[in-house]
């Protein structure tokens, strides 16, 4: 009898561990590529799945985008400057089947090609252009690894270069380059400004030249700004000088012409007694 229930708990303890040999969970972000004597059976879709103890193998393969790092890489561009540039890829699997068959290590494997096309893309273009066509450069890579990797069953999603460390000789010389380049603006900006400066006192100039009065109002305006700063010395404007002369002028000449003799008025002259009526002798007249 104890013989009996030695072999019955036996059987149920091996049944136990056949069962969980036998089950496997597939997780809502994996595929599960199923080997039955060592030939691919099939994909496995998420959910419990059984398979067959010591005949069937199980490899569940994680569908989630991958971030991987690419590390710095010594480049020489295409104008012979040395750079150490560093990416970060990411990827995930479309194909389950491929990804586990077609590849031993497909991490290994697309860090390994992302460096050398990173490598490869970079040294095409020059210091310009590898720091200003940065979406360009991370587009080409993209494209080159699609190239190859999608016969692994993985699809590279985005490439983006993350660091581009320079030469200490060439940051000073672009520090330089960027100042000369800010001068240079602000050269022009000033230049622009003097020209509609210029421009505005041409047109003031010939409104001033069409009213002579619009001239005097400002000289006015300039004493009354130069009043407020009570300062010690005034400076008048030319014209307004030129015209106190000329008020200066007229009242000389005023006063010269008052300070003359007034001209006499001449002596009135008789005339002769004329003769009387009738041949008569006026007296005081000439026979």
């Amino acid at each position: 009898m104890s013989i009996l229930i030695g072999v019955l708990v036996a059987l149920a303890v091996l049944l136990l561990l056949g069962a969980a040999m036998s089950v496997r969970i597939v997780k809502q972000y994996e595929n599960g590529v199923l080997f039955r004597l060592g030939r691919v059976v099939g994909e496995r879709r998420p959910g419990l799945r059984l398979i067959i103890p010591f005949v069937d193998v199980l490899h569940r393969i994680s569908l989630r985008i991958v971030t991987m790092p690419i590390q710095s890489q010594g480049i020489i561009t295409r104008d012979n400057v040395s750079v150490d540039v560093s990416a970060v890829a990411y990827f995930k699997v479309v194909d389950a089947v491929k990804s586990v068959v077609a590849i031993e290590n497909v991490h290994s494997a697309i860090d390994q090609i992302a460096q050398t096309t990173l490598r490869k893309v970079v040294g095409q273009h020059t210091l310009d252009e590898t720091l200003s066509e940065t979406d360009k450069i991370n587009l080409d890579i993209q494209d080159i690894l699609d190239v190859t990797t999608i016969e692994w069953g993985v699809q590279v999603t985005l490439v983006e270069l993350k660091d581009i460390q320079l030469p200490d000789s060439m940051k000073r010389a672009m520090a330089r380059q960027a100042e000369a380049e800010r001068e240079k603006r602000a050269k022009i900006i000033n230049a622009e400004g003097e020209s509609l400066a210029a421009a505005a006192l041409g047109d003031a100039s010939d409104t001033m030249m069409a009213h002579p009065l619009a001239l005097q109002l400002r000289n006015l305006q300039t004493l009354v700004e130069l009043g407020v700063d009570k300062n010690t010395t005034v400076v008048f404007p030319a014209p307004l000088m030129s015209t106190i002369a000329e008020l200066g002028a007229f009242l000389a000449r005023e006063a010269t012409a008052a300070d003359r003799p007034e001209p006499q008025p001449p002596i009135p002259v008789p005339a002769p007694a004329a003769a009387g009526v009738n041949g008569t002798h006026v007296p005081g007249s000439m026979p």
